[in-house]
């Protein structure tokens, strides 16, 4: 224990040598990029990288066999090129021949040694055994085959079998649950390889004070290049946890951050017009970068009626969820609310920026019509029509409370219960909510990841329909997409599934949310992307 905390200490002092905030710690020759994460990390374990923030830190740590570009396009990583043979089933990948992990005493001489096939063979592996309890085992779910589909026949060569052609399969393996990781560290750490991660990326890791700080030092080995130009340009990294985002925009503008990724309500009216774009007296200290995010944020609604808190619930009638879609001015909620930060969920689940995303509108503003179907349903004017109850999180308040006042106008009275973001997902998770506040993040770029939501043998718990809809021939076009090659056919299969989505209403969207990030001038080579992923080894900063 005291040489526990020996070491503690001494990593401590290494910490303290970045710590100094503002201007005053810019004066040395180290270039230290700053940024805050509202919400803290709960593992630094690929095999965890379930939230944002966690993903975001894994991917500064470490690589897998390839990645997306800001284009969304996949590009090498651990692996210097692929094939695809034996009709899709069949994906061969050649690594590169320079890759190491980070030094750690557990390599001979603490020297990290060169990253090998069998790495990859062991990550994947330990990915879906169901003794790791990974949240991201379900990537390879009904997929591979079922014996050996991870190999390596020689140590540059990783062979991937599954059992139909997949065409999205190289952007599942760009996620950061299938980051490469060193069997002997992994194994030595036991769980505790959340806080000691060792990897191959453009960072080491250096220092978690969980929900205080986290530092992380340039990889002087690392593999990759840009333009014939070493990466990465910055000398460390460092991350504070601060909840407080009022707090942590005036640490910005004081020049003690040079990121922020999340805006609060209490400041941006003031920071962005209602159109969203930012005011003049900020434009020469921040730079805004804003695009399309593959994100939906949607209300789900249980409708399997074999569960008993369904049974006799509105929710359970189609045309009452077709009149609350139809019910509610999404424009003036985006332009109001969000600053016309994203587009107003109309068109489907599938989001703005993605092959799939419809043509037209499902559910523009339209009372008249949703009085009708309300009237239809057997409550003209909301009579009779007992109160129905949402479960959402304190920092959608405002929406919820928009919505509310909206379908008053049609008699629908709304009951707004506010819960821990932890406790929702639990009872989403145990079908106890029969409306929910929800949103989803694309794993990857293809609509096949939305569309999974609604796939009946991903019921909840076991997998992502939280809303428990069940359609055979939704179902049925499903799986003929998996096996769909030509892409122009498989698009037009998504548009039919989101119809079909659309039409029986499980979920009411909301809207395709828009990354925003608040850069410091100073910082070049940050590019957003529709994903979201936080890219830092690109990055330098002039000071």
């Amino acid at each position: 224990m005291f040489l526990r905390k020996g070491i503690w200490i001494v990593v401590i002092a290494v910490g303290t040598l970045l710590s100094g905030c503002g201007e005053k710690s810019r004066s040395t020759d180290k270039k230290v990029f700053r940024l805050n994460l509202d919400a803290g990390l709960t593992s630094l374990d690929p095999a965890f990288s379930r939230s944002q923030n966690n993903l975001w830190m894994v991917h500064q740590i470490f690589d897998g066999l390839v990645e997306m570009d800001s284009n969304l396009k996949v590009q090498p990583a651990i692996a210097k090129r692929w094939e695809v043979l034996e009709d899709g089933r069949l994906f061969r990948f050649t690594l590169r021949d320079d890759v190491f992990f980070h030094d750690h005493p557990q390599f001979e001489g603490g020297k990290g040694r060169k990253v090998t096939a069998h790495d990859v063979v062991y990550s994947l592996k330990r990915l879906v055994d169901p003794m790791t309890a990974s949240p991201g085992s379900w990537i390879f779910n009904d997929k591979v085959v079922a014996e050996n589909p991870f190999t390596a026949p020689n140590d540059s060569t990783f062979e991937l079998r599954i059992k139909e052609s997949f065409p999205p399969m190289l952007g599942l393996l760009s996620m950061q649950y299938c980051s490469v990781v060193p069997k002997e560290i992994v194994e030595f750490y036991g769980k505790d390889f959340r806080e000691n991660p060792v990897g191959t990326g453009p960072f080491v890791f250096k220092l978690w004070v969980e929900n205080e700080r986290l530092i992380l030092h340039k990889n002087e080995n690392y593999f990759q290049s840009v333009a014939d130009s070493p990466v990465p340009k910055l000398d460390a990294v460092m991350v504070s946890f601060n909840a407080d985002r009022q707090t942590a925009f005036l640490s910005f503008l004081g020049g003690e951050l040079d990121l922020i990724t999340s805006l609060d309500i209490s400041f941006k009216d003031d920071l962005l017009t209602k159109a969203g774009q930012l005011r003049s007296k900020y434009q020469e200290k921040v730079n805004l970068q804003s695009l399309p995010y593959l994100n939906t944020e949607y209300l789900g609604i249980l409708v399997d009626q074999e569960l008993k808190i369904v049974q006799g619930s509105p929710l359970a009638q189609k045309k009452i969820r077709q009149a609350l879609n139809f019910g509610f001015d999404r424009e003036k909620m985006m332009k109001y609310l969000r600053n016309d930060i994203g587009t107003p969920g109309n068109k489907g689940m599938i989001p703005n920026g993605l092959p799939g995303h419809a043509d037209s509108s499902y559910y523009p503003y339209n009372p008249e019509k949703a009085a009708q179907l309300l009237s239809e349903a057997g409550f003209p004017n909301g009579k009779g029509l007992e109160k129905i109850k949402v479960f959402t999180g304190p920092e959608y308040k405002d929406l919820l409370e928009f919505i509310q006042s909206e379908w008053r106008k049609l008699g629908v009275e709304l009951v707004i219960e506010i819960n821990p973001g932890s406790a929702i997902r639990q009872m989403v998770a145990k079908s106890e909510a029969n409306m929910f506040r929800a949103s989803w993040i694309a794993d990857y770029p293809d609509a096949e990841n939305y569309l999974g939501l609604f796939y009946s043998p991903n019921f909840a718990p076991n997998g992502p329909n939280y809303t428990h809809y069940k359609s055979e021939n939704f179902d049925i076009l499903f799986l003929e997409s998996l096996k769909e090659k030509d892409e122009g056919r498989r698009v037009e299969l998504y548009k039919k599934m989101d119809a079909l989505i659309m039409e029986e209403a499980p979920v009411i969207v909301l809207y395709y949310d828009q990354v925003v990030r608040l850069v410091n001038p100073k910082v070049s080579g940050l590019s957003p992307n529709a994903l979201n992923l936080l890219e830092l080894k690109n990055v330098d900063l002039v000071y």
